[in-house]
């Protein structure tokens, strides 16, 4: 099928916390609509049958509670009906914004998500009921081709959202489309939680996500397009996901994903947004996906004296590190019950520092879970202290295995290139229960592979 996802770079409030009428605030999602508008027919024309759109890519962010309430749209949760807001604008008040993109999806004939801000007004007699009377949520709303509400979903896992509340039970929110089955959706931070993404997936069987984002980038682990990619590998499923462009705030990165080629878009350098079209297969059979723990032996050679190991700050998180020196090698590093291993070897020396780390424990900023990580990075420098540190270019290129006893079977495969570029590995999966990952020559130089495990009983 033909899909299309809109990284934009949105119009934002130069005040977001200011009081404003809603007919202002209305015309401020306007302009952000009517780009929506030229973007929906640009992809409708090159055959797109389904385009997703980014979180808070109409109203913006760094709202309070109060300040967003203008810009908020009544849209009644999912089990409530059939409704076709552009055929029956007159059935709710407060639906200017819904209408709009219902509209869209009807004039082009395509399938359409948006993530926009809506309110619920909730009883008294509600315990959960705010002070204000009403709920806040972060939702995305799905529209088929005839414009009709398909499906909506609040997002679970806010993260530092004052103006959102989180909805009393994750929601587990999906629509079919008559070109690729099922599809599931969630949004942003979500993604690193088994509520709802991984447990909507497993529970669903879902072979296609579409994903709506606001996404910072944080190097070397969780770039937008290293992890959207990882976690489309993982699952063995495709994914749509559309981010919001603001460089300035380390905002950019989007994607067309399958488990083996992706689409993508990242742009730290101009400004504007970009239309992403590409052709994907339907995932239907239930490939044994890299979950499934397989027996089977990793070559035990007997440990060579390994050099000395130093901790250094990454993504946070205090990691153990051993340099990777010289042409070739075998290297491991341990830390809590983790121990992860590397077989290396280089094609030609070059003068940059590389580190292997692990980490296993509970990451505890800006949002808190517990992770199991591998990682073999490029440093910012030629000393210790530099390992951790962002890096975007890279030259060397690295034949290697890496595998780790990991205790979780969540593990997200990472393999970012120089340029925040994306490849794949030659293997990867379980044996002898350790998950491994082999690459021979990444196709530019080498700044991160990684094995990111997620152990989400210990949160």
């Amino acid at each position: 099928y033909v899909a299309a996802v809109y990284e934009h770079e949105s119009i934002l409030s130069p005040t977001p916390a200011a009081p404003v009428e809603r007919r202002s605030a209305l015309e401020l999602m306007g302009r952000n609509l009517d780009i929506y508008e030229q973007q929906v027919l640009a992809a409708a024309r090159q055959g797109a049958q389904i385009i997703v759109f980014p979180e808070d890519g109409i109203h913006g962010f760094n709202f309070t509670r109060s300040s967003i309430y203008p810009y908020l749209d009544f849209v009644p949760h999912s089990d409530s009906g059939k409704w076709n807001p552009c055929r029956e604008p007159y059935l709710y008040n407060d639906t200017e914004v819904v209408q709009r993109l219902s509209c869209m999806a009807l004039k082009n004939k395509i399938f359409l998500v948006a993530n926009l801000g809506s309110k619920q007004p909730c009883e008294r007699s509600d315990p959960r009921c705010p002070s204000d009377g009403r709920y806040q949520f972060n939702t995305n709303v799905a529209f088929g081709a005839d414009g009709s509400l398909l499906a909506t979903y609040r997002k679970h896992n806010l993260y530092f959202e004052y103006a959102f509340d989180t909805p009393p039970e994750p929601d587990h929110a999906f629509f079919d489309t008559p070109f690729a089955g099922k599809f599931g959706m969630f949004t942003c931070f979500d993604i690193l939680f088994f509520e709802p993404a991984v447990n909507l997936i497993r529970q669903y069987n879902l072979k296609q996500i579409v994903y709506p984002t606001a996404w910072m980038n944080q190097l070397p682990l969780l770039s937008a397009v290293e992890f959207q990619q990882a976690f489309a590998t993982a699952f063995n499923i495709n994914i749509l996901a559309a981010n919001i462009h603001h460089p300035t705030l380390g905002m950019t990165g989007s994607g067309i994903y399958t488990p083996v080629k992706s689409f993508i878009y990242h742009n730290m350098e101009s400004y504007g947004g970009k239309l992403i079209v590409a052709e994907i297969p339907v995932i239907t059979a239930d490939y044994k996906t890299h979950l499934e723990k397989t027996p089977g032996r990793i070559s035990e050679k007997g440990k060579e004296q390994s050099p000395p190991s130093f901790y250094a700050e990454m993504m946070y998180d205090n990691f153990t590190f051993v340099p990777v020196w010289g042409e070739k090698g075998e290297l491991q590093v341990c830390a809590n019950t983790l121990c992860c291993s590397l077989n290396y070897r280089r094609a030609v020396l070059t003068d940059e520092l590389y580190a292997l780390g692990v980490f296993d424990g509970l990451h505890t900023v800006h949002g808190t879970y517990y992770v199991q990580a591998c990682a073999l990075v490029k440093c910012g420098g030629l000393s210790f202290s530099t390992c951790g540190q962002e890096v975007t270019d890279a030259t060397a290129l690295i034949d290697f295995q890496l595998w780790g006893n990991m205790s979780t079977p969540y593990i997200f495969p990472l393999l970012l290139t120089s340029g925040i570029t994306l490849d794949f590995a030659d293997h990867m999966g379980w044996k002898n229960n350790h998950y491994f990952l082999t690459k021979n020559r990444t196709s530019a130089g080498l700044l991160t592979a990684a094995l990111y495990g997620r152990w989400y009983e210990k949160d």
